[in-house]
């Protein structure tokens, strides 16, 4: 990776965060999201096939993440944007599977550093509340903006935009040190696309265990799975058959309804 491409990709980690100075709606819910920071990456970097390649297994995995009571046990943003650019930085040569098992790998360090992070944020933030009660109680409220506004983003950038880049400029360096992926074993390859596609599987299992409620449920499912896999139907003519099904039940149901 270029120096452009390193803060580039730092500098959306910060706006992918919560709080960041797009507001939530922007940065969190869209910029933070597994496939918005793919593409995103992809655009950076000049490959965004393989970044969206790399960024909808990230998105199944993490599509269940919250953050209950504000509590934050793994960053999505900088998961999904370390992750992806490692993916493209290493991943050179390798199948399919492999390169998602590698961003999955890239990924949870990602989202580590990004934790470690948030806990940082939150102590240095602490003196910034002092302040703010000490304008408060002198009346000054034009001045709050400073520790609300520029120290809270101050603290925010920092702590999300600096270790990017040592994160993102450390990848780099290694990449440049040989060819990757001919110094890995067989056996590494393989485990890494085992285990991207087991990660997939998880996330979607998760998302499933969320979704059917009732035992029927998951006929319904079965009949989506089976139309794609067997029938070879697009998404979209699933929908529409989940449409047209979802239609012809309920003039059913309305109709034994009249009836009684």
């Amino acid at each position: 990776m270029s120096t452009v491409q390193i803060i580039l990709i730092a500098l959306f980690i910060y706006l992918g965060a919560i709080g960041s100075i797009v507001g939530n709606t922007i940065g969190w819910y869209t910029l933070g999201r597994p496939l918005v920071a793919s593409f995103v990456v992809g655009l950076i970097m000049g490959d965004v096939p393989t970044a969206m390649m790399v960024g909808i297994p990230l998105q199944i995995m993490y599509m269940g993440n919250v953050t209950p009571g504000g509590a934050v046990a793994w960053d999505l943003s900088y998961a999904t944007y370390i992750g992806t650019a490692g993916a493209l930085v290493f991943g050179k040569g390798m199948g399919t599977t492999e390169i998602i098992g590698l961003a999955v790998v890239f990924a949870g360090i990602g989202g580590l550093v990004g934790q470690l992070m948030w806990n940082v944020s939150y102590a240095l933030n602490l003196p910034l509340n002092r302040i703010a009660n000490k304008y408060a109680e002198a009346g000054e409220t034009k001045k709050m903006y400073i520790p609300n506004l520029v120290g809270g983003q101050l603290i925010g950038f920092v702590c999300r935009f600096i270790p990017a880049v040592i994160v993102l400029t450390s990848m780099t360096a290694a990449s440049a040190q040989a060819d990757f992926a001919s110094l890995i074993p067989g056996w590494i390859t393989t485990m890494l696309g085992v285990f991207g596609g087991m990660m997939a599987a998880l996330g979607m299992g998760i998302i499933l265990s969320f979704l059917l409620k009732k035992k029927y449920h998951i006929a319904i499912f079965l009949i989506g799975f089976i139309l794609v896999t067997y029938f070879g139907l697009s998404m979209m003519g699933v929908a529409v058959v989940a449409v047209l099904t979802a239609v012809l039940y309920f003039v059913v149901v309305d109709k034994v309804k009249v009836e009684e």
